[in-house]
């Protein structure tokens, strides 16, 4: 597994080819994609793939990581995300019109309800989810990739639904600003803030609630001598012993701090928040990541015959979703570069080599299973209009109460989907 270690002499080539791949892509990047957006698009995703990979952190892991080793650092580190980023949408919204922002006020359905339940499902089978499948592709290829082939295709089939059936575009609930959502600050016009004190609280104390159940949880793994401390976290908390008296610029020490120690979940989490306050800057909206697998999926049906109309035909969309350049898409562009800053952090810490030959063996037995999880979690998304970040993470940091239904039926599909895939496993 990775190992935080000062790079050896006799091993610098990888990150010399680190260094150089990143000088390339901000090169071609810069020179060959269609417009400043798209190349903001692709420095966002590479900070991403970054900060997810040397963080060693992902939205799946705060449930799969609790249910095998009664560890929930990383659900307690995500409400530490949330609550921060809620702060960074209150800067944006608090003297405009939220309703020229495109935030996430998701419906509150039986389709968040269904799709959360099938998104925690499979993402316990895949060990992922849909920004987790991209930097694996990195350090567990097999698993990945036929994740991500049955995701698109779960995405792919689950378009129709989504755009058409009722279950899924109507709500419940809504309050005053949004008809398809219930928008926190609504609930709050009184407290002299337009909504905004009344919403961060709001979302302070679900965060708290969720740190307090995480807590206990934990304790009583523990008590039942059923808690470990996952190894990772483990290694991240090691206390740093560097001294600046001993502070040379050129040494393993200084090179092993800046490019190789893991940061911690939470230096993890201040650096997404830092680009989730980017994206609602200059795009003014969120982030997003899993509509454009089904894109992916209908463009390989493509290489095949299918026409882009036909495709369009069968997913209630536009053709030019397929037929349009892969770097036109903004998100597309986002996505790969999540994968390539994740090879990026690989090579410049020299960690390249040792993982991606990690997880090369896959199983009859773990082909079904990745391609079930990938493909429940295709479906879920459309059912829930997004999905770890789409329908959880963007929504609860912009004010809507659909993120924390998401939350509460995701854990519970997580928790079935762990238990389905031990016995599947143990057999």
């Amino acid at each position: 597994m990775l190992l935080s270690k000062p790079v050896q002499k006799e091993s610098k080539i990888q990150p010399i080819f680190g260094f150089a791949f990143l000088g390339i892509i901000l090169f071609m990047g810069y020179n060959f994609l269609g417009s400043g957006m798209l190349f903001f698009r692709l420095i966002m995703g590479l900070t991403l793939g970054y900060a997810l990979s040397r963080a060693y952190t992902g939205f799946a892991g705060s449930v799969n990581r609790a249910y095998t080793t009664g560890s929930t650092k990383l659900m307690r580190t995500l409400m530490f995300l949330f609550f921060i980023s809620t702060m960074v949408t209150t800067a944006f919204l608090f003297n405009s019109d939220p309703t020229t922002f495109g935030l996430w006020i998701n419906p509150i359905n039986f389709g968040l309800i269904a799709g959360g339940l099938l998104f925690g499902f499979g993402m316990a089978f895949s060990a992922c989810c849909a920004s987790g499948v991209l930097t694996d592709l990195v350090t567990a290829l097999p698993r990945a990739l036929v994740t991500l082939v049955f995701f698109g295709m779960g995405v792919f089939l689950g378009f129709p639904i989504q755009r058409s059936s009722e279950f899924v575009t109507t709500t419940w609930f809504n309050s005053s600003t949004f008809e398809r959502g219930v928008f926190f600050p609504d609930l709050f016009k009184w407290d002299g803030m337009n909504g905004y004190l009344g919403a961060v609280v709001l979302t302070g104390l679900l965060c708290g609630v969720v740190v307090f159940f995480s807590f206990m949880y934990e304790r009583s793994r523990k008590r039942k001598g059923l808690g470990t401390t996952h190894f990772m976290e483990a290694m991240q908390d090691e206390p740093d012993t560097f001294d600046s008296k001993d502070y040379s610029l050129f040494s393993n020490e200084t090179y092993n701090r800046l490019f190789i120690r893991p940061w911690t979940l939470k230096e993890g989490a201040v650096v997404i928040a830092l680009v989730f306050a980017l994206l609602m800057g200059v795009t003014g909206s969120g982030w997003g990541a899993s509509t454009p697998y089904g894109f992916w999926f209908g463009k390989v049906l493509m290489l095949f015959g299918v026409s882009a109309e036909a495709l369009a035909d069968f997913t209630l969309g536009a053709p030019e979703h397929y037929s349009a350049p892969f770097f036109s898409h903004p998100i597309n562009t986002q996505n790969m570069g999540i994968l390539l800053g994740t090879l990026i952090f690989l090579l410049t810490a020299n960690k390249f080599k040792e993982t991606f030959m990690s997880e090369m063996n896959l199983s009859l037995r773990q082909f079904f299973l990745f391609a079930l999880g990938g493909l429940s979690m295709g479906l879920g998304t459309r059912l829930a209009n997004g999905c770890n970040v789409g329908a959880l993470y963007t929504p609860i940091s912009q004010f809507s109460l659909s993120g924390w239904v998401f939350l509460v039926v995701m854990v519970l599909g997580g928790i079935l989907g762990n238990k389905f895939a031990k016995a599947w496993s143990s057999q």
